[in-house]
């Protein structure tokens, strides 16, 4: 009997199918661990999170670092997630060498609602692996933002963050790697967006 098998990849096969238009030009996909992902599609909500999120951490960040906004990070060998927004150190050829990898990054924040589950499970523990030293989930579905931090590996080989803050719409959340600055989160949740 022959046993089935999952073909796996790795970031250079990844980029291979790429450069083979193996995707559609409207694909959303992303490499987790050897698995290509296709990622839902957006509904308005997630957009104005988005682009509220941005627009605030840029005000804030201005050219202290590179915000990056649905771009991939690389995860050798076998990942490249597309978070929504990532805060990484500045590089002089702005990353023309290569997506950032995890000495690069402040931050790496997901916005959720139809991928709550998935970005609490499994990027979590992808990003916990890779020594991402602080992780946001935007949870849409219960409004509020979970910041993750302090990655870790339990003794049966999971990877988690051993510290979880919870923080509602009227919170102002300091910035990973900008102790002075926050974010105010109602400028970021569709519904609290112009609202004091």
């Amino acid at each position: 009997m022959t046993a089935v098998t999952v073909k796996r990849f790795t970031t250079d096969e990844y980029h291979r199918l790429g450069e083979l238009d193996f995707f559609g030009e409207d694909d959303r996909v992303e490499l987790i661990r050897g698995e290509i992902f296709q990622r839902p599609k957006k509904k308005p909500p997630h957009a104005v999170c988005n682009t509220g999120l941005w627009q605030s951490l840029f005000k804030l960040i201005e050219e202290n670092a590179d915000i990056r906004v649905q771009e991939p990070i690389s995860l050798p060998p076998d990942s490249e997630p597309q978070p929504d927004v990532v805060i990484a150190r500045n590089k002089s050829d702005k990353y023309l060498s290569g997506h950032p990898e995890p000495g690069d990054i402040f931050l790496v924040i997901e916005i959720a609602d139809a991928t709550l589950s998935y970005d609490q499970k499994t990027k979590l523990s992808l990003y916990a692996e890779n020594r991402i030293t602080d992780y946001w989930i935007v949870d849409l579905v219960n409004t509020q933002l979970e910041a993750y931090s302090r990655p870790y590996q339990d003794s049966r080989g999971n990877f988690g963050y051993a510290s979880k803050q919870v923080f509602f719409p009227d919170a102002l959340v300091p910035i990973p790697g900008f102790p002075n600055l926050y974010l105010k989160l109602a400028d970021i949740f569709p519904g609290e967006i112009g609202g004091d």
